[in-house]
């Protein structure tokens, strides 16, 4: 009796061994998806909003246990909720939606390196990124890539950064105390160094199992630099499956070709959460891609907390600071295009203007990529200009020669009639850009102003009405980010001298000058959305 008790068991044991292994074949049979976002910047709460992707990661889970949620970079800075909480709010927030795998974005690093390393330790899921190195030892900071076993089929994600981090956040942060760089993310004029050390570690992860590798990825493609964008990657690596992208606000869905001529999928999902992206992949292996514009619901759990973090800055936030009769634009309301980081808008001119009035100074310099939102028609709160300003980067003075002031208008035109976070809004200058001459800026390795070899494309400069002179010294006010830090890749300040240092930092500024020199109220000498003919484009 005890030996068929026991023979029973066996079989008993054996029948759920066969069952598991059937279930597991059947789990394997199952798709795998992939849900990605980019470039929210703190937009916890806009468009589908984080509790939205927690619900749409609820609808694929129910779907197929086989689900992954991944971001690619620019999470943490971009409104008020980051900027007050150095992005700790926001880490939080996305650890509640459960992300699986992040890669930072240049304005990750926003709140300087310490604080970075802090969020990422705070980060479930972690930060990823095969190309960002401590130089000093050549070795990655963070994990390159993660490898996960779904039910026998292995992925791996390997995250990447931008190399223009060095110019898009504080070139400060990656220094030490001497002003050397010990922070490296393989940047080089041509992209090899980028290129080579993604193949490593796509191998690496080839080599440990992987089927499939997903790049995710802080590159960009429209307004990156060529050698540094997601296509020139694939176009120059072998092994990656697809590339989910980040760092230039685009929404597509496409296909490329890599190193030896097979097809990449690139997506990327926009920004401020207007679009969530979806990759699936196949029990046979095939890709399907798609980009959802809204979610079915929201997660009552992740809005919950959501409002409980929003509350706990809701007093400060809604605090008026003044009112608008006219609407400040950064974009075109007709195209949607954006302006401020390639031609002349009101809201540059107001940004500029409020430097060059409370600085007093003779020139204000505005980059387009610090202007992050617009200021609408009617009240205007202490929110609305962390918005429009989320980096309260100080304001200071320096002294800077004609020279200087002209190689620093040539550099934020180099692109054009491609956007540029350099790109110049003015004050007490005016300004003309020749589009049919070809750029001659030259840059340095990381992207940084060397000088100009050949023609200018700016020409025509003005300062108080009269011709600008190459050799005469003018006060020029702005962020430290700009005149002091290298921000954008500007070098050609670095030895200016400061003549006034930094006490007040940009929300500061426009905040005194909408409310002391504005009597509060933004009014018609603001009404062109075009601005005032400041910048001119032949």
């Amino acid at each position: 009796m005890r030996n068929m008790r026991r023979n029973l068991a066996a079989l008993l044991l054996t029948a759920a061994l066969v069952i598991f292994v059937q279930l597991a074949a059947v789990a394997a049979r199952q798709d795998i998806i992939i849900l990605h976002t980019n470039d929210m910047h703190c937009g916890v709460n806009d468009n589908i909003g984080l509790a939205g992707v927690a619900q749409l990661k609820k609808e694929a889970l129910a779907q197929t246990p086989h689900v992954v949620l991944v971001d690619a970079g620019d999470a943490v800075q971009g409104a008020p909720i980051g900027n007050l909480s150095q992005g700790e709010a926001v880490v939080s927030l996305m650890n509640a939606v459960g992300y699986d795998f992040c890669a930072p974005g240049n304005h990750e690093f926003d709140y300087g390196m310490e604080r970075f390393l802090e969020l990422a330790g705070k980060r479930q899921g972690g930060y990823y990124s095969a190309n960002f190195l401590d130089a000093r030892t050549g070795r990655p900071v963070l994990k390159p890539y993660e490898l996960m076993d779904f039910d026998g089929t292995k992925i791996a994600f390997v995250g990447a950064v931008t190399p223009a981090t060095f110019t898009s956040s504080t070139p400060l942060y990656f220094q030490n105390a001497d002003g050397k760089y010990i922070y490296s993310f393989c940047e080089d004029a041509d992209g090899r160094k980028l290129y080579r050390q993604l193949q490593k570690y796509i191998d690496a992860a080839r080599q440990e199992g992987a089927q499939y590798v997903f790049l995710v990825a802080h590159l960009g493609v429209n307004g990156s630099l060529p050698q540094w964008s997601s296509a020139s990657v694939a176009q120059n690596t072998t092994g990656v499956t697809a590339i989910i992208d980040g760092h230039s606000h685009e929404s597509f869905v496409r296909v490329v070709q890599n190193k030896i001529g097979q097809d990449v999928l690139l997506a990327q999902a926009g920004t401020k959460l207007n679009r969530v992206g979806e990759i699936r992949l196949s029990p046979s292996g095939k890709l399907s891609a798609k980009l959802f514009t809204v979610a079915p619901g929201k997660d009552a759990r992740v809005a919950q907390i959501i409002s409980q973090e929003m509350a706990a800055y809701a007093e400060l936030l809604r605090q008026p600071v003044g009112e608008a009769a006219v609407r400040l634009a950064s974009y075109d309301a007709r195209t949607g295009k954006r302006l401020v980081r390639s031609r002349e808008c009101n809201l540059g001119n107001f940004a500029a203007d409020a430097y060059r009035t409370v600085l007093d100074c003779d020139v204000a310099l505005a980059n387009g990529g610090g202007i992050r939102n617009e200021i609408e028609p009617g009240l205007i709160s202490y929110q609305d200009i962390l918005e429009v300003f989320p980096f309260a980067n100080q304001c200071v003075v320096v002294q800077a020669t004609g020279q200087q002031l002209l190689d620093c208008l040539e550099l934020g035109a180099m692109r054009y009639p491609d956007e540029s976070g350099g790109f110049m809004q003015v004050a007490g200058l005016t300004y003309t850009i020749n589009s049919h001459i070809p750029s001659g800026v030259a840059l340095d390795e990381k992207g940084r102003f060397v000088k100009v070899a050949g023609a200018y494309r700016v020409s025509e400069v003005r300062v108080g009405g009269e011709p600008l002179d190459v050799n005469k010294k003018y006060t020029v006010g702005g962020t430290a980010y700009i005149l002091q830090n290298g921000g954008d890749g500007m070098t050609m300040f670095k030895d200016a001298p400061v003549v006034k240092k930094a006490t007040l930092n940009e929300v500061d500024v426009i905040i005194e000058y909408l409310q002391n020199h504005l009597n509060a109220a933004i009014g018609e000498q603001y009404a062109d959305a075009y601005g005032d003919g400041r910048i001119k484009i032949k």
